[in-house]
């Protein structure tokens, strides 16, 4: 049992309300389990569409769908493979997601 919240006087009804807006955006990316395994892996280094699809268990185009969600945060970036332009390969931009890391952070702790 927890011991009861000390007191601290009057309510203070005059605290401002945090801006949490970037936390809850890149919440709301995460909440997806394809955006989150997306991301996960990219940790490892760049991949392309077909890998991704096939280690998640999705249709290429359901992971591009998700890709273009991220891309549009700014937490993935694509380039072409050098060798052949069929293939589009993605990485994290680790700049974005550490500043995603940082909105989460002032959120939870």
């Amino acid at each position: 049992m927890r011991p009861p919240l000390p007191v601290v006087g009057e309510p203070r009804l005059d605290l401002p309300a945090p801006d949490v807006a970037d936390a809850v955006g890149v919440a709301g990316l995460l909440a997806d389990r394809t955006r989150a395994g997306i991301l996960r892996m990219l940790a490892d280094g760049p991949h392309c569409v077909c890998e991704m699809a096939a280690a998640l268990g999705e249709r290429d185009n359901n992971v591009s769908n998700h890709l273009a969600r991220l891309r549009e945060a700014g937490l993935v970036r694509a380039a072409r493979h050098e060798a052949n332009a069929r293939f589009l390969y993605y990485e994290r931009d680790e700049a974005a997601v550490g500043r995603a890391l940082a909105a989460l952070r002032e959120v939870i702790g």
